[in-house]
């Protein structure tokens, strides 16, 4: 299913470029001079479509890193998260260890003579004789 999905968008996807792109050949002079119009020191001769293709992964990849970075703090808290929960996973391992290397059979104490678990022998609840 997710193969299916996969080629749903990027099928469309890749035909709507590829026809952006032969719509778009021309050829376009991009400078970085702002002050020689001109005669620019520094600038780049290509095709329309290949400046815009560029411009847009440049704005993902920028919207990408701000996300990153903009996400560290429950980065962090995850890790930290994930350490205690390390922590507390080995000590909760520790005590049943424990617990298991002390347990034995459990002490009673002795029956008082003469009382029975509701109090005097021959007598329930309500204290009435049987």
């Amino acid at each position: 299913m997710r193969k299916f999905l996969t080629a749903l968008i990027v099928i469309p996807l890749g035909l709507i470029l590829v026809v952006f792109a032969v719509a778009n050949r021309h050829i376009v002079t991009v400078s970085f001079d702002p002050f020689v119009s001109d005669d620019p020191s520094f600038s780049v001769t290509m095709p329309l479509f290949l400046l815009l293709i560029l411009a847009a992964a440049l704005g993902v990849l920028a919207g990408g890193c701000a996300v990153w970075f903009g996400q560290r703090h429950w980065r962090r808290a995850a890790r930290r998260n994930d350490a205690d929960a390390r922590a507390a996973r080995g000590e909760l391992a520790d005590l049943r260890a424990q617990a298991a290397a002390v347990k034995s059979e459990p002490q009673r104490l002795p029956v008082p003579s003469g009382v029975g678990l509701y109090g005097p022998v021959g007598r329930d609840k309500q204290r009435a004789t049987l």
